[in-house]
């Protein structure tokens, strides 16, 4: 894309864009761009539409990347390009409900088990312990864990936003185990060479090599951890919204989905098959006998 990433680029740093966020857009709108092999300028609503279906019918792609394709195309060509089109016709997909698979606290244990090493651990151990998302572990410093305090910084998350989660006192000791191991400087979880933080597909490695190890089966990702940190807690009893608020979530309507999978909810709710009067006997004939 030349020029034309430079500038889109721009355009989002100027509107205050994570840079997670200026990533993905910008990667979208070049894979665009590749698709047709013409400059961007040149094409039109009707080039983005059949992409669009290129993309639902020939690479099958998740609802989630489709829409974020659909956005960054919409700001390009909304803001960079200054295109007066209505963004209605670069049309979005709505969202499929679907809820998390949520991994067993002693699926949790097998997973951290499976890790042997120790910077893998502790990443793996401080999303759980603190429902970190990958991009919020990628960037965590060693200034963030305040052990005084007992709490963990998350500095200018998603909608820029900070926010403090608990600092398990047995995080604290892995951590400190690993601090001495690795010596840090500035970025907990640097690169090998230490030029700057992991990347996001190091952490998703890291996961899918212990999720294998320990032999979990579930379609589980690193997100899972955070999925089940919320779960977890709400099982022990924690209030909804003390959990929105150690999440991040802008609104309770997101953190309510953990209601439909912990335990505690659906357990403690009995079947109405049990209420029922004169229930025939378990013990039934075999078929056929």
């Amino acid at each position: 894309m030349g020029r034309f990433r430079d500038l889109m680029d721009r355009d989002l740093q100027i509107r205050g864009y994570s840079p997670g966020t200026r990533e993905v857009y910008l990667r979208c709108v070049e894979r665009f761009v590749r698709h047709y092999m013409r400059p961007p300028d040149e094409l039109t609503l009707e080039d983005i539409n059949r992409y669009q279906l290129y993309l639902v019918r020939d690479l099958k792609v998740s609802w989630g990347t489709f829409n974020q394709t659909v956005y960054a195309l919409r700001f390009f060509y909304r803001v960079t390009l200054k295109k007066d089109w209505d963004v209605r016709h670069i049309p979005h997909q709505k969202p499929a409900h679907r809820l998390p698979e949520i991994l067993s606290p002693g699926e949790v244990a097998a997973l951290f088990r499976a890790v042997r090493n120790i910077k893998h651990r502790a990443i793996l151990m401080t999303m759980y312990a603190g429902g970190l998302r990958v991009s919020e572990i990628t960037r965590l410093r060693v200034r963030d864990i305040d052990s005084r305090r007992m709490v963990i910084r998350i500095d200018q998350s998603k909608r820029r936003r900070d926010r403090y989660v608990m600092l398990s006192p047995h995080l604290l000791s892995v951590l400190r185990e690993y601090w001495r191991a690795v010596r840090p400087r500035d970025v907990l979880f640097p690169t090998r060479r230490g030029n700057g933080p992991m990347t996001r597909d190091a952490v998703h490695d890291a996961f899918a090599k212990a999720r294998r190890k320990a032999g979990i089966t579930k379609r589980v990702s690193p997100h899972s951890l955070r999925h089940a940190y919320a779960t977890h807690l709400l099982e022990g009893g924690a209030n909804l919204r003390v959990i929105q608020m150690l999440l991040g979530h802008k609104s309770l309507r997101t953190t309510e989905v953990y209601t439909h999978v912990a335990r505690n909810y659906l357990h403690d709710t009995p079947s109405p098959l049990d209420r029922l009067p004169g229930l025939p006997s378990t013990s039934l004939t075999p078929s056929g006998a």
